[in-house]
């Protein structure tokens, strides 16, 4: 079938959605839902068989939704209303919830169902959920309501006849129902509250006197705060601050203060912070208990079939120039422990974005240079890529739970083997952020795995790659379990596997040769001046796209169009269907 995703953006569920319809053999088009008349037009060019609105922020035209069938997706079990499903959910600690597949009428969330499905609800960010659990389940339920239909005999019921209707109306979630007491609430409840509004819209707080909003928070349990009341801020580390709550303490990861955009919270508040103590982490062990640590090492077995694990928790995935440098000092550590192999796992909900665009927009904040800090950031990605590449004396392995995008899928591919957990998406891309051209040796790295051909058309095409096809294409190595813990240890045996293997030695030996052929064929070096060599025009040249683009993507401006590599239908050479 023609199926048009009506959508208000790109986001991890549209991709998802769009990339599992097109390998079921749909013909898929997208169009973001900027205005009604453009919605209108997209309908009338595409003429689509059905309508799929996977995530949206108003509804759809009765223009459309009289003459069509379009299935929104809902993020709340059956019955379920409002805008603020997950926030309600999250924060009034239900165990279970849904998605919910609903016929657009003229009530919002009030069509009837074609199709739902349920998942447990973790203790997590509400963007972690959104992402991992809903995605799931939306994918679940969109497929179901899809086939129903294509089948041609399905009659959806109205939600007061579904039985598994519990669901109820429910407003808009505002600040006052967000709002934090810190000499009251308890860590338990200050993390629902600041989970729940995790992503968008953050809690409305006060960080150092200023009002702002919170996001992304972590338990502590670990330290003692002597002579400190609930409320106080006590301690920093990298880019959080600790405050404590009526029982504990939690630390506090990013802020957006008034006017400006979300940014770790020691670099907005950067001379508050600076005055409180440090709690430094002695190394790169992992901590046992319950801290905060962005960066973490591990090792599973003993003696010469020990596995080392380097995992490094970013938020959203974006790494800065410091976070770069900190984890190839990390990376450079891990390899002088006597392990043959290293598993580089990344963080829970993404692996790496690459660089991080808001850092680097704030340097325009203080009368800096983001094209400095563009440059700056991208050479410490490239001497982390290349930490990496040169590890001679391991197999180093990239095990992605999480999503990747643009460096970051660069950077994994630097590992000799990528493994990937079924529903994660890599978009190993760069043209999209203001036509950028890109590094981390893409230049060297993708073209052994699929090809010149192959290459050029991934960055042409800029399309998501499930784990299934990013194994197809050659891209990535396996794609295992969707279940994160089942995945994680799965990932584990592979890798004690790979070091208790009789050949090991000899496999590390032709690695070793293989690295020694290709420089060289071609330097390394050669690949990074020549990849720098049009970044520099990307940041310091006449075209000011990069920054352009940039500015909105961190600003969160509003779509004016849809990127015609999406929007099919208004390819020139679309051709109507008959």
């Amino acid at each position: 079938m023609r199926i048009l995703l009506l959508t208000h953006a790109f986001n991890s569920l549209t991709q998802r959605l769009g990339a599992e319809l097109q390998r079921r053999g749909h013909e898929i088009s997208i169009e973001f839902d900027i205005a009604d008349s453009v919605a209108e037009e997209a309908v009338a060019l595409f003429k689509p068989d059905l309508i799929v609105a996977p995530y949206l922020r108003r509804a759809i035209p009765e223009s459309i939704w009289r003459k069509h069938v379009c299935l929104v997706v809902h993020p709340g079990i059956v019955g379920d209303r409002g805008p603020s499903a997950l926030d309600w959910a999250i924060q009034g600690g239900e165990t279970e919830w849904g998605v919910t597949v609903l016929q657009a009428e003229a009530e919002m969330d009030a069509g009837p169902v074609w199709a739902s499905a349920g998942f447990p609800l973790r203790a997590a960010k509400k963007s972690s959920i959104y992402r991992n659990e809903v995605t799931q389940a939306a994918v679940t339920a969109v497929l179901q309501a899809v086939e129903r239909f294509a089948a041609g005999n399905f009659a959806p019921k109205p939600v007061a006849a579904c039985e598994d209707a519990r669901g109820r109306l429910r407003p808009l979630m505002k600040q006052a129902d967000r709002a934090i007491d810190w000499q009251r609430d308890d860590t338990v409840t200050v993390l629902k509250k600041i989970n729940a509004a995790d992503g968008f819209p953050g809690v409305v707080d006060e960080l150092f006197g200023d009002t702002c909003h919170i996001f992304d928070t972590w338990p502590e349990s670990l330290l003692q705060f002597p002579g400190s009341q609930p409320g106080d801020l006590v301690a920093r580390r990298e880019t959080a601050v600790l405050r404590r709550t009526a029982d504990g303490a939690v630390w506090i990861g990013h802020a957006k203060r008034a006017g400006d955009f979300k940014l770790p919270v020691t670099l907005a508040y950067a001379a508050e912070a600076t005055a409180l103590p440090e709690a430094k982490l002695d190394g790169w062990w992992r901590v046992d208990g319950q801290t905060w640590q962005d960066i973490a090492y591990e090792e599973s077995g003993s003696g010469q079939n020990a596995v080392g694990f380097l995992s490094f928790e970013f938020y959203n995935g974006a790494m800065s120039t410091t976070q770069c440098e900190r984890l190839q000092r990390a990376l450079a550590w891990a390899k002088q422990r006597p392990v043959r192999v290293l598993v580089l796992l990344g963080g829970a909900d993404f692996w790496s974005n690459g660089i991080h665009l808001n850092v680097i927009e704030a340097a325009s904040l203080n009368e800096g240079s983001p094209a400095d800090e563009s440059w700056n950031n991208i050479n410490a990605m490239n001497d982390l890529a290349l930490e990496l590449i040169e590890a001679g004396d391991q197999i180093t392995v990239s095990a992605l739970a999480g999503n990747a995008g643009a460096g970051g899928c660069f950077l994994a591919r630097a590992a000799d083997l990528v493994w990937v957990r079924d529903g994660v998406l890599q978009n190993p891309h760069y043209k999209n952020m203001g036509n950028l051209y890109g590094s981390e040796y893409w230049t060297y790295l993708l073209p052994r795995r699929v090809g010149a051909e192959g290459a050029q058309k991934i960055m042409r095409d800029r399309q998501p790659l499930t784990a299934q096809r990013a194994v197809e294409t050659g891209f990535s190595d396996a794609c295992l379990t969707g279940d994160t813990q089942a995945f994680r240890i799965d990932v584990a045996r592979r890798a004690m596997e790979i070091a208790a293997a009789p050949d090991l030695e000899a496999r590390l030996a032709a690695k070793r040769e293989s690295r020694a052929r290709d420089e060289a064929a071609k330097p390394l070096a050669a690949y990074r001046d020549e990849e720098l060599s049009h970044m520099r025009r990307n940041f310091y040249g006449f075209d000011p796209s990069y920054h352009v683009a940039r500015h909105h993507f961190v600003r969160k401006s509003l779509a004016s169009w849809t990127p015609r590599h999406l929007a099919r239908h208004r390819d020139l050479n679309w051709k109507i269907p008959a």
